[in-house]
């Protein structure tokens, strides 16, 4: 997994939380107008993952943010971390905090699983979607295999102990294949604009073969064909976290989705 040094943070609006019937969640919101933006960390990752697209985000609407269940400031997840749970949770967090569909969602990694499931699930929801380094269905056992090096690679982007990390992350990609099955017998994905964003630089060897990196680039195309209205953009200067390397990219990416969403609402 490619790792580069994350670029100037930003600042964070406050966070706040919600009880749900689920537990208590995190969550923040700012920014004015619609469609809402939906982010979607990934494994591991808190909220302070967005900060380098901050302020530039609030300025194309609303944003919200949540950190799920096992993460700071939300409760230890009470069941397993499947998608269909991490959905349901947020939608009754959306409600509960008078966030009004449909929603531009913008998933990070892991979270493009969750995000994936949502459009299928909830279509009438979604007017578009932002995969960024995310997830494809397919590639659950190349998470397993590299779990500890998602947790080694965490602890260098964010300067934090492993053990930061370790519990969230291993709960997650536990029910990673679940989820894929989840998602395997849902709808079909939406006809809304789509936008994949992949990061350019290509792992060491030693970090990933160079057939997981082929089958893996494979995965991120596809995510690209899900919608006809779907393109791909690769992040030249990144691995795994552009949203840290490369925040600009970043939000022009996001801004020109936002303007063809605009286009077909």
């Amino acid at each position: 997994m490619a790792v580069t040094a994350p670029a100037r943070l930003g600042k964070l609006p406050p966070i706040q939380a919600l009880q749900t019937r689920r537990g208590r969640l995190s969550y923040m919101l700012s920014g004015r107008g619609a469609p809402a933006v939906v982010l979607f960390s990934g494994a591991g990752v808190s909220l302070q993952g967005w900060e380098p697209l901050y302020p530039g985000i609030e300025r194309l609407g609303a944003v919200f943010g949540w950190n799920r269940f096992g993460m700071q400031g939300s409760d230890a997840p009470g069941d397993r971390q499947t998608g269909a749970g991490v959905v349901g949770a947020l939608r009754e967090l959306l409600s509960y905090a008078g966030v009004q569909p449909p929603y531009v969602l913008v998933a990070h990694s892991l979270g493009g699983l969750f995000a994936n499931l949502y459009a299928r699930l909830y279509p009438a929801e979604v007017a578009g979607v932002l995969f960024l380094e995310a997830t494809h269905p397919d590639d659950g056992e190349l998470l397993k295999k590299h779990e500890q090096q998602l947790v080694n690679a965490l602890a260098r982007v964010f300067t934090l102990p492993e053990v930061f990390f370790e519990a969230n992350v291993r709960a997650e990609l536990a029910c990673v294949e679940e989820t894929a099955r989840e998602i395997a017998s849902a709808g079909p994905f939406p006809e809304v604009p789509v936008r994949v964003l992949t990061g350019g630089l290509t792992p060491r060897s030693w970090q990933m073969s160079p057939g997981v990196v082929g089958a893996r680039r494979a995965h991120q195309q596809e995510l690209a064909r899900l919608s006809p209205m779907g393109e791909q953009v690769i992040a030249q200067k990144s691995g795994h976290f552009p949203q840290l390397t490369e925040p600009e990219l970043v939000l022009d990416v996001l801004s020109t989705l936002m303007e063809d969403v605009k286009a077909v609402l």
